[in-house]
């Protein structure tokens, strides 16, 4: 990890401001059709400055830019598109592939999914059987995916894009798991559902968060599980927009996991008051 000195937070955020005039006009097709990579390189640039670790004071510094908001508000954006664009391809690789589990196994990010998957099966006492849900699942269900098939769980995913819904729905099919995954177009709105879960999962990328918590607050029973996933490590916990996030009365935080590598969420498990 690099510590940025306090003489070099300006160019950082000079760095920022340039990455986010180059992104901020792009939307989901263009970075779909991005060809040529040039947007690409924006996004790993984005990946390597995320990892730094930053001192304090220039989070402070960074934070208290008169453009921040803006900043954040156009990269975080960028950077859930193109993970859409990653996790499209790489679902559209395993519906494909001749062996779509030995894919999935080779991907990179495996060994991560595994390891959070363990974390929100142990912190949330789950036992084998019980039904989890996932608001904000995308066209990749990978935290659905290990759940069900490394502790037998029924998972329900929710995906407010049909596109993404749908093609999730054939890459579930595809890995055999239509039995104990079903993904179903809607958002939080969406909820409650008939069926009981034992675990309400928030992705990390689900928007917009206040409104999310608000409605389930409105909407879950007393002593139900929450978990939901954010960044607290290096540049990552402000360049992501949702690690600002403050929780809204109703729940009560009962466990926080840090990220151990090669992950890099913090998992913060809830109970409904």
């Amino acid at each position: 990890m690099n510590n940025i000195p306090k003489i070099e937070t300006a160019s950082l955020i000079a760095e920022l401001r340039q990455i986010s005039a180059l992104v901020k006009s792009s939307g989901e097709e263009d970075i779909q059709e991005d060809s040529a990579s040039e947007l690409q390189v924006l996004f790993n640039r984005l990946d390597e400055l995320a990892a730094l670790e930053v001192n304090e004071k220039s989070i402070d510094t960074i934070l208290k830019s008169p453009d921040f908001d803006f900043l954040v508000d156009s990269i975080s954006r960028f950077r859930f598109l193109y993970n859409l664009k990653l996790e499209n391809e790489k679902a559209k690789s395993l519906l494909e592939s001749s062996d779509p589990w030995e894919t999935l196994r080779n991907f990179t990010f495996y060994s991560n999914y595994l390891q959070l998957a363990r974390t929100e099966y142990t912190c949330s006492g789950l036992k084998p059987k019980d039904c989890v849900l996932f608001l904000g699942s995308g066209p990749l269900p990978l935290s659905l995916i290990m759940l069900c098939c490394e502790y037998n769980l029924f998972g329900i995913g929710i995906e407010q894009d049909g596109k993404r819904a749908d093609l999730s729905r054939k890459l579930i099919a595809c890995l055999g798991l239509s039995e104990s995954v079903k993904i179903i177009e809607g958002n939080h709105f969406s909820l409650p559902l008939e069926t009981r879960c034992d675990l309400y999962m928030i992705a990390a990328q689900a928007e917009p968060k206040k409104e999310v918590f608000e409605h389930l607050a409105k909407i879950l029973s007393e002593g139900t599980k929450v978990s939901y996933r954010l960044y607290e490590k290096g540049l990552r916990r402000i360049l992501d927009g949702n690690s600002l996030f403050k929780l809204p009365s109703g729940f009560e935080e009962y466990h926080r996991v840090q990220p151990e590598p090669p992950v890099n969420n913090t998992v913060v498990f809830l109970k409904k008051r």
